[in-house]
């Protein structure tokens, strides 16, 4: 989303500190760190072996230099790309087995240039969104709703993010709204999503994606996603 739209300036957010600090050296060292990045992405690198290695060493470590380059090398050599932590805190993506991962070098170049308008903030969403003033824009992707209660891969970051969560994040996209700052919200196609965010007197806009995430990998078949719009002049405050 922010690498394709174009702002005056931004807020990036997150609750995964990883991700904000990778953000954080790409846009301290620049081209050097892309370089140091790509070193990761070799053919000797592409084995299990070395995979379960360096998710030891990602684990371990207080480089924080290193641990971010390690972060892109785990995300792109690990199962379809899931970030996926315990409830220490530990990344335990599974190995992904790819014949030749992608190096997102043009994606890294676009992202430092374009951060030269954004702030970064490591924090959880209601943090976040507390910040966004009449005539913003607010984009939430959060960890989507799981289709059943056995759905694979539902825990993204430690602590995970509950139906409290959901309700929490639709409540403040309804206040938000009514203070006159639009927000989107991504999320899994539903009945209980699409009956919260009505409730909260959303516009929604559902259609069909084809799954990379699945527990059975020859069975990945096209699953419902949303957007839900909550638009200041459709929003009263009776709906919060």
């Amino acid at each position: 989303m922010f690498l394709n739209t174009d702002y005056d300036s931004y807020l990036l957010a997150d609750a995964n500190p990883d991700l904000i600090e990778l953000y954080r050296q790409l846009i301290d060292e620049g081209p050097s760190f892309i370089k140091y990045c790509r070193g990761f992405f070799i053919q000797k690198n592409n084995h299990k072996e070395r995979y379960y290695a360096y998710r030891d060493e990602f684990n371990g470590t207080s480089n924080k230099r290193r641990k971010s380059a390690l972060f892109l090398y785990l995300n792109r050599h690990g199962y379809n790309g899931l970030c996926r932590y315990n409830s220490k805190g530990t990344f335990n993506t599974p190995f992904g087995r790819y014949s030749k991962p992608y190096f997102p070098e043009k994606e890294m170049l676009s992202f430092i240039q374009r951060a030269k308008n954004a702030t970064l903030l490591h924090a959880g969403f209601d943090v976040s969104m507390a910040k966004a003033q009449a005539g913003d824009m607010v984009y939430c992707d959060p960890p989507y709703a799981p289709l059943s209660d056995t759905a694979c891969f539902t825990d993204y970051h430690a602590g995970g993010f509950n139906q409290d969560d959901q309700e929490l994040l639709a409540n403040i996209a309804s206040k938000l709204a009514h203070n006159q700052v639009r927000v989107v919200i991504s999320n899994q196609d539903t009945k209980q999503i699409r009956e919260l965010y009505a409730k909260a007197k959303a516009k929604i806009s559902r259609f069909k994606v084809r799954r990379h995430i699945s527990c059975d990998g020859n069975n990945r078949r096209e699953a419902g996603e949303l957007l839900a719009v909550f638009n200041p002049r459709q929003v009263d405050s009776s709906s919060w």
